[in-house]
């Protein structure tokens, strides 16, 4: 067995683009990206394009040394508008190697806020698809640094050059690393935008380094791997831990669509021990896989984060990989990845019962390089860390964070600034927008969004512990909590989404359904309170990136128009 790649200190390259140097050495010859060609056939072997660590390095060296030849910086601000891919990962490391800030956003997040970011940022250049460098022609006032632009795909007449095979032609050669500190800029991620307008978080060097190593330490991850990365910032990861990123084929966007049979297809075909997705996307795989009785031998560590997994998931999934393979659900958001993680066991085993009677979702013991509180709730500023108030093990709390993975502010949207960031001497805390508590191991019990928090006459209702209860229906597929009217004297409307098979029709109607559904929530304490429950014709909707994070703030209003027009009847 390969040891781990040695951890970032002062004497490892500051850049974190320039460990893809070290790995290409040590493992040269190794696969490093590899995508799917041709037409997929169930259970029929595919061609895949390769490239191996030797050869990424090398390509990337020679983007980096044509960006630098076209005038790209160190801390100019480079949208980045690729579809997840072998182009992707080859550029991203070309920017972070010029020491160019790359902008990251989720195209699918809407026009409207989409364009809202990108003018946020000011960028000085776009690297995109030909759609959106005509896009951002066509508003060019709204860009006025964009003067650096790089056409990522066949170029038509007016679209900007060089395009990225000029680039790719330049000699590595001419590459020359510029200065780079482990606390430069390194990229603007934007939040998903679950909770209010997506907001632009910084990451210096130090931060994408420091992520790294806290995944190769705590979960034990060794060069020579082959990952199924169902998450675009995991495969700019794989290629600095020395595992070959095998592209999954799926829209990126949308995971709760994948076709379960070809990423099977994949991991079998590619023998995987490990893969990265979203819950949506887990769920269904690992249901599909469990009505067919299919079973991936080769996986042995499977990763799912963006939104809590259900234990009917995981136990789907346990019962698909290797029988002593691992499951891990890491905690964190875009503003601090990773903070805490939890292995399927030990939810199955211990937390899972606790959570569907309506204890919250356990997400786990933090990691190593992370401290944490829980501190009173509030929704206001807090300045420093004199004015924060910590509870007790066990009480409900909104949880901050500190540690080298911990952001330090946002960039755009600067305004959230003091909702979420807290002084404490020259550190900084993260306010995470959870609320929760800390039971007597020191594992955080996330209860959900601080925002999303249901205030009535008679306390507060969280939504992770109410929702849990709905969801043991086996009817149920997931459900979401949501408030009508001023907060302290709201209504708590519980929102049903039921598994397409069991979708209201002629075995059960959406009002019987909905009956079974109140008696279930009246037999716990947790929501004796909640008189309403309503249907949802649909999906319930939820965020581009995992397709996991539900949109409560759309659920409401649709959910008082339901009310009203039930009232007019």
């Amino acid at each position: 067995m390969q040891m781990p790649l040695d951890p970032v200190s002062e004497e490892s390259p500051a850049n974190i683009a320039l460990r893809l140097r070290l790995v290409a050495a040590r493992q040269p010859s190794q696969v490093a990206l590899a995508h799917a060609l041709g037409r997929y056939r169930p259970g029929a072997e595919r061609e895949y394009a390769q490239m191996s660590f030797a050869d990424l390095e090398l390509r990337t060296s020679s983007i980096a040394a044509g960006l630098q030849q076209m005038g790209v910086q160190p801390g100019m601000r480079m949208v980045m508008l690729v579809k997840f891919g072998a182009d992707f990962i080859s550029l991203v490391f070309a920017l972070l190697k010029v020491g160019a800030v790359v902008v990251l956003v989720d195209p699918g997040m809407g026009r409207k806020h989409l364009m809202r970011c990108l003018q946020e940022t000011n960028p000085d250049g776009f690297v995109a698809i030909p759609a959106a460098q005509a896009f951002r022609m066509a508003l060019g006032h709204r860009f006025p640094r964009a003067k650096l632009n790089v056409t990522v795909g066949s170029r038509f007449g007016f679209l900007p050059k060089p395009t990225l095979e000029q680039l790719a032609g330049t000699p590595s050669a001419l590459y020359q690393p510029p200065d780079v500190t482990m606390d430069s800029e390194a990229a603007i991620i934007f939040t998903t935008g679950s909770t209010g307008p997506p907001k632009g978080v910084l990451y210096t060097h130090r931060t994408f380094g420091s992520q790294v190593d806290q995944l190769v330490a705590h979960y034990g991850i060794t060069p020579g791997g082959k990952d199924l990365s169902g998450f675009p910032l995991f495969g700019l990861f794989n290629a600095v831990m020395g595992t070959t990123t095998v592209i999954p084929d799926m829209d990126p966007t949308r995971p709760a669509d994948v076709e379960p049979s070809r990423l099977l297809d994949a991991i079998d075909q590619w023998e995987i021990d490990q893969a990265f997705g979203s819950p949506a996307l887990w769920t269904t795989v690992g249901r599909y896989a469990t009505q067919q009785q299919r079973r991936v031998e080769s996986l042995r560590r499977i990763f799912s984060a963006g939104a809590p997994v259900s234990p009917r998931v995981l136990q789907w999934m346990r019962s698909t990989m290797a029988e002593d393979g691992q499951m891990y659900t890491p905690y964190g958001a875009t503003e601090a990845l990773p903070v805490a993680s939890i292995e399927s066991r030990e939810v199955l085993e211990e937390t899972a019962d606790r959570c569907r009677q309506g204890a919250g979702t356990c997400v786990g013991r933090r990691f190593t390089g992370i401290q944490w509180k829980v501190i009173a709730i509030d929704d206001g500023p807090l300045d420093n860390i004199s004015q924060v108030r910590e509870l007790p093990t066990g009480q409900i709390g909104e949880l901050m964070v500190r540690g080298d993975v911990v952001t330090r502010q946002y960039v755009t949207r600067t305004d959230q600034n003091p909702l979420h960031k807290v002084a404490d001497g020259d550190d900084v805390w993260h306010r995470m927008g959870d609320v929760g508590y800390l039971d007597a191991e020191d594992r955080f019990w996330c209860c959900g969004r601080k925002s999303h928090r249901v205030r009535t006459a008679r306390g507060e209702l969280f939504t992770e512990p109410c929702e849990a209860i709905y969801n043991n229906h086996p009817h149920i597929h997931r459900s979401a909590l949501v408030g009508i009217g001023e907060p302290g004297a709201q209504a708590p409307i519980l929102i049903a989404e039921p598994w397409p098979e069991h979708a209201p029709g002629d075995s059960m109607s959406a009002e019987q359904l909905s009956a079974q559904l109140r008696a279930l929530g009246k037999e716990h304490e947790t929501t004796r309170q909640i008189d309403r429950v309503l249907v949802y014709p649909k999906r319930l909707p939820t965020d581009i990136r995992h397709n996991s994070k539900i949109f409560r703030e759309r659920l409401a209003p649709w959910a008082e128009k339901q009310l009203e027009q039930r009232k007019r009847r």
